[in-house]
């Protein structure tokens, strides 16, 4: 065993007798794939991590209430499913690209980052410099959903090719290579166990996850975190297993654990709704909770059940059968059905600091490095200054993406507008007491204010904070070919204030986008001799393009959630992929009775499952 708590057997059997020695190690198994790892049959696998610490991120990676195991033995309907999403990557249209140069012992990159503060400090340490000589620029980044939150390969070549050449260097990373060396989603396995009493109250909540990770680094794929959050019920159980694996190290991806969590969650909740002969939307009221499960605290908003309502009053809801009759519906080939899932994402804030300065002349400048990965970032917060300021919107010039600014952290998380906002909130509402205290003309310097959300946006709450969301999809499933087409994709969120319509319904519509090539087209497979991805560009893994896209709408409740940040804002970039995978999923239950618990749901799985529905 290694210093890091790790055991390195030569095969899987070793794996098995060493845990059986050493049950509290770590344990490597280098080389194999995850899902043949988990065949290995094992009453615990020795490979897997089974431990109630704190990740580094934070979150505890088993919580356990009452008896969950005694809970589901005992209740009188039951559902013991699996599901398994593979590893899934981002493609952002703009790839990986740097361009670096060197003046004396100064280093400046312009690159494509979701966060140039973040990626400020990375560079210098790793060319052991001081920040103040080394600069980031990032002020139009073509997307970012995670990989570029932190720096990848190429600003580290860029620079170094630069420094060798002494001349200014371009690296861009081609996109054959963005699957190996910019992270993905690590693939997920997992078993959702669901106990309940015939009114269909939930006894028991069993969520149990094993992914992998790297051993060059760790990162965990949280997926069990929304059990933790959505349903009441007396006994719980949710935990995170995870394997080191010779394989690229994962890393972020839009909405990281939550929407695998919540594909297998939801998926396994139509399934009880099915076995208890219940509505899946009155399912899910009946088990709305009074605290957040996990942890017992209030929430400080929470209104899931009122966009339930909602998308069910808009997507006619009662239009649908509502008896278990797969296959009820047909046009010509084609079977139709319609889904329901729930979403949620935590909401939460980092401390950034941000300047404001008024001028002679009546105008504002703000001054903050975040990032604009195209989520309309400049818009808001030159809209959260001006009303902050009571001035017009043309009169506020916003300065972004530099890192000579003053720092905020990377634009991730569904953070960016909740953190970076409240720091233009301060900064502005301080400039505005200065200027109603000056008497006379503003000096030709203007009057500068600075705000510092630190020991504000971290500081311990005594409340739960998310997001939440109801998704409804229509599918039609040709029973010829196994194609599925999504005709109608309909979400309605409770997000907090949303303070500008046009860019928050870019986020939902996009992010359900997304949860739609989740469902039906993306996916990569391991080559089990390099440990690589063999899908390296979009003609291999595919991605949804106009014509798979149905028409997909965005509504919200109206929240005012001030236990997060002035603005009364949440966080609205990852809401909208989460759960819309699993309604996709429910829909084509409901019109083939071909309940697929792998995704992508491509034709091959769909035709496999029609013989056996009749």
């Amino acid at each position: 065993m290694n210093g890091f708590g790790y055991l390195r057997p030569a095969t899987l059997q070793e794996a098995a007798e060493a845990y059986a020695a050493h049950p509290g190690a770590r344990y490597l198994a280098g080389g194999t794939n995850l899902v043949d790892l988990v065949k290995l049959g094992v009453e615990r696998p020795a490979f897997l991590v089974d431990v109630g610490r704190l990740s580094p991120d934070g979150i505890e990676e088993l919580v356990e209430h009452g008896d969950p195991e005694g809970a589901f033995a005992a209740a009188q309907t039951r559902v013991d499913v699996a599901y398994r999403v593979p590893p899934l990557h981002n493609h952002p249209m703009e790839p990986h690209a740097t361009t670096a140069y060197w003046d004396d012992d100064r280093l400046t990159v312009y690159t494509s980052s979701q966060g140039g503060t973040t990626a400020r400090s990375a560079l210098a340490q790793m060319f052991e410099l001081s920040e103040d000589h080394v600069t980031v620029v990032s002020e139009h980044v073509g997307g970012g959903f995670g990989p570029k939150g932190t720096p990848r390969p190429d600003p580290v070549l860029a620079a170094m090719a630069a420094l060798r050449t002494a001349r200014p260097v371009t690296l861009a990373c081609p996109r054959r290579y963005l699957p190996t060396v910019v992270g993905h989603r690590a693939p997920t396995l997992h078993r959702l166990r669901l106990g309940a009493a015939p009114d269909g109250r939930l006894t028991a909540v069993v969520h149990e996850v094993t992914t992998h990770t790297s051993r060059v680094k760790e990162f965990v794929e949280q997926a069990v975190v929304p059990a933790r959050v959505m349903y009441a019920t007396p006994d719980l159980r949710t935990v995170h297993r995870v394997v080191a694996l010779d394989v690229p190290s994962p890393s972020w991806m839009r909405a990281p654990g939550e929407s695998p969590g919540m594909y297998a969650l939801e998926s396994a909740v139509d399934e009880l709704a099915e076995a208890l002969g219940m509505d899946p939307i009155q399912l899910r009221i009946r088990n709305e909770p009074e605290h957040e499960p996990g942890t017992g605290k209030p929430f400080s908003s929470r209104h899931l059940v009122q966009c339930l309502r909602e998308g069910a009053r808009r997507f006619g809801w009662d239009e649908r059968d509502p008896r278990p009759r797969p296959r009820s519906r047909r046009e010509g080939p084609w079977l139709l059905g319609t889904g329901v899932a729930a979403a949620t994402y935590p909401s939460s804030a980092v401390p950034a600091t941000a300047t404001a300065r008024a001028l002679p002349d009546g105008t504002f400048t703000v001054r903050i490095n975040a990032t604009d990965i195209g989520t309309g970032a400049r818009t808001v917060l030159a809209q959260i200054a001006a009303d902050t300021l009571g001035t017009s919107l043309d009169r506020v010039r916003i300065e972004i993406g530099h890192s000579d600014l003053p720092p905020a952290w990377l634009a991730g998380g569904s953070t960016g507008t909740a953190s970076w906002g409240w720091a233009v909130h301060d900064a502005c509402a301080d400039l505005a007491a200065r200027v109603a205290a000056h008497s006379g003309p503003l000096p030709a310097e203007g009057i500068d204010a600075h705000a510092d959300t630190a020991g504000k946006a971290d500081a311990e709450v005594p409340y739960a904070r998310h997001a939440f969301g109801a998704h409804f999809a229509e599918a039609a499933v040709d029973t010829v070919t196994g194609e599925t087409r999504v005709r109608r994709l309909l979400g309605v969120f409770a997000a907090g204030h949303i303070l500008n319509s046009r860019t928050a319904r870019s986020q939902f519509t996009g992010a359900m986008i997304t949860g739609l090539g989740m469902a039906l087209t993306e996916g990569s497979t391991l080559d089990p001799a390099f440990g690589d991805f063999t899908e390296c560009d979009l003609a291999s893994y595919h991605v949804p393009v106009n014509a798979d896209v149905p028409a997909v709408e965005a509504h919200w409740i109206e929240e005012d959630d001030t236990h997060l940040n002035p603005m009364g804002a949440k966080g609205i970039g990852e809401i909208g992929i989460v759960g819309t995978a699993a309604a996709i999923g429910n829909a084509v239950h409901h019109a083939t009775g071909v309940r697929c618990r792998e995704l992508p749901l491509t034709p091959d799985r769909i035709l496999a499952g029609l013989p056996a529905a009749g």
